[in-house]
């Protein structure tokens, strides 16, 4: 299936490249949550017409992503959970629980923006959290973990 994307997506291209995916991926996923159009004749008409408002949108969005990445640089979040004597945690510290006390300091952040290859976090200690506010931008958090 041919797309033209509409904003830039991680490994597949940036705004108006036409590339070509799996039907599945481009129908359930790029198409419904408007982040590319199937490749039709009329399609690539109306994108190159809509070319310089679609590039000045992500743009802005961009620049948001950048000022959003600026405040979280001075944010150190201190966390306090149950653990055990040998600092092993009654439970963990997932994405939900770092956006929430993220926004508790005033800046908004999505939980599907919260990166944790290593999985949640487990153990008391201090850990450097990554957020990808756009495909562009990323920023890290350093947040430390105590016991209650």
């Amino acid at each position: 299936m041919e797309v033209i994307l509409l904003d830039k997506i991680g490994k597949l291209g940036g705004l108006g490249d036409k590339v070509t995916v799996k039907s599945g991926y481009g129908r359930n996923y790029l198409v419904p949550y408007g982040l590319a159009v199937p490749a039709t004749q009329e399609n690539i008409e109306a994108f190159e017409a809509q070319r310089s408002e679609l590039e000045a949108q992500a743009q802005e969005r961009k620049a948001e992503a950048e000022a959003r990445a600026e405040q979280l640089a001075e944010i150190e979040l201190s966390l306090v959970a149950k653990a055990g004597d040998e600092g092993k945690l009654f439970g963990s510290i997932g994405p939900r629980d770092l956006a929430e006390a993220i926004a508790q300091s005033g800046i908004d952040i999505a939980k599907s923006e919260v990166r944790m290859p290593q999985g949640p976090i487990r153990q008391t200690g201090e850990y450097d959290i990554t957020l990808q506010l756009h495909p562009e931008v990323a920023s890290s958090v350093r947040v430390v973990v105590v016991s209650e």
